[in-house]
């Protein structure tokens, strides 16, 4: 056989990325609803549709600083007690003058009406006096205090906002399922909500194994390798809206790996180890994890899937309360990768959110690229938006440099099972990732 027919075969024995995902989701569900102060609520997703229980706004009021009045004491065809002649060189010939019977702000409450060829100073959000239909700019008059001249004459409505009028009770402000964003909370407010239901914010834990991990802060030398998965999975985990935890290194020892992941699953939704999911002497936590004895560090399934970088991942449930993991490679790039194609899912499923996966794009690729055959590649690529319209994306370093790549990566390249060569100029699939620069 040739290399490339070995390849293939090889490639074959592997599970494919889609039927591994597909196996691994349906096992998981979004966790139970919570009751939260709306101070609380942001960046959660909604478990249940809300209603505004009242209008917004909530009264008539004024929408700018000027002059509440009656629009027929203003209007261009009335000479009713308000009119007066214009000074010469006046706009239009004339002036309107009405008698200014009091001030009201924001903070006004009493009921007032208004009486022909009257009005009321008023600040923009007070409420409007009983008989308005607008507000005259304060810029249009002479801004007097007990007698006002208007100089220009808005037309009937201007300057106001009517009850209701942007959001009527008992209107749908949010499905089950969105995303409670800053602005939303906003919209709650503003119709009288105080808590809403929803989704809770997963709370994942983060483990790296391995005896030759050292922390950061050092450089690696023979026999020691820094721990850059661990601190790179929490902001990746904390990025995708879960609450991080980074527990740190735990070595390559069986009670004490046991110990820890017993202990993790009191605090718990989701826990990710990095490391040792190989077949190798070292892998330990695949050892440990994949055992079927029933104790509190297992079953955990490992399977070979058809992706690159970092084939070997493992999925299943640790502890009584069988706290789901994910179990990713040891080597960085792969771990991210795994993250991406695995973890982040899984954690945008525990919280509710839909969709589960990342937004993609077709783009123009601008450079040719190869890929492993049998293998679903990953690549981390630059995505740029073409001059009228589309994308276009440029390969970054990939394989066995695919952190380097990730570093500068706003999306990544995807080249399926199939694909060994991608052309300059075809058109690809592209994830797009979300850095919040």
């Amino acid at each position: 056989m040739t290399a490339t027919a070995d390849a293939e075969a090889a490639a074959n024995e592997l599970t494919p990325l889609a039927d591994y995902l597909g196996s691994v989701l349906r096992r998981l569900r979004a966790l139970p609803p919570l009751d939260l102060d709306l101070t609380q609520a942001y960046g959660n997703v909604l478990a249940e549709d809300v209603v505004a229980p009242h209008s917004y706004p909530a009264f008539d009021q004024a929408a700018v600083d000027g002059y509440a009045a009656r629009w027929e004491d203003i209007s261009g065809g009335s000479r009713g007690p308000g009119y007066v002649p214009a000074p010469s060189g006046m706009p239009g010939g004339r002036t309107i003058r009405l008698n200014v019977v009091g001030d009201m702000g924001a903070a006004s409450w009493r009921p007032v009406r208004l009486t022909p060829g009257s009005c009321f100073s008023v600040a923009a959000g007070a409420p409007l006096p009983i008989g308005a239909d607008v507000v005259v700019p304060v810029e249009w008059t002479d801004q007097g205090m007990a007698a006002v001249e208007i100089f220009r004459a808005p037309k009937r409505g201007y300057g106001l906002r009517r009850a209701g009028e942007e959001l009527a009770a008992g209107t749908l402000l949010a499905r089950a399922g969105a995303y409670v964003s800053p602005a939303l909370v906003a919209v709650f407010a503003a119709t009288g909500i105080g808590h809403v239901v929803v989704r809770p914010s997963p709370r994942v834990v983060i483990v790296a194994t391995g005896d030759e991990l050292v922390d950061v802060g050092r450089g690696s030398q023979p026999g020691q390798v820094v721990d850059a998965n661990s601190h790179a999975l929490t902001a990746a985990a904390a990025e995708a809206g879960a609450l991080a935890y980074r527990v740190g290194i735990c070595d390559d020892d069986p009670e004490a790996l046991r110990g820890l992941l017993e202990d993790q699953t009191l605090r718990a939704d989701l826990i990710l180890t990095t490391g040792g999911t190989g077949t190798g002497p070292g892998d330990m936590v695949r050892r440990i994890l994949s055992r079927r004895d029933g104790g509190p560090a297992g079953p955990v399934t490992f399977t070979e899937v058809a992706l690159y970088p970092g084939t070997s991942l493992g999925f299943g449930t640790v502890g009584a309360e069988e706290v789901p993991v994910v179990c990713l490679p040891g080597e960085p790039g792969s771990a991210l990768i795994g993250f991406e194609v695995l973890a982040r899912p899984a954690i945008q499923l525990l919280a509710g959110a839909e969709p589960v996966f990342r937004p993609s794009v077709r783009a123009h690729l601008l450079e040719t690229v190869s890929s492993p055959v049998g293998l679903r590649e990953f690549r981390p690529a630059h995505v740029a938006e073409r001059r009228g319209g589309g994308y276009t994306v440029q390969p970054l370093n990939g394989g066995p440099y695919t952190l380097s790549g990730l570093s500068d990566a706003n999306g990544l390249l995807v080249l399926g099972e199939r694909v060994t060569t991608a052309a300059a100029g075809s058109t690809v699939d592209v994830l797009l990732l979300d850095r919040r620069r």
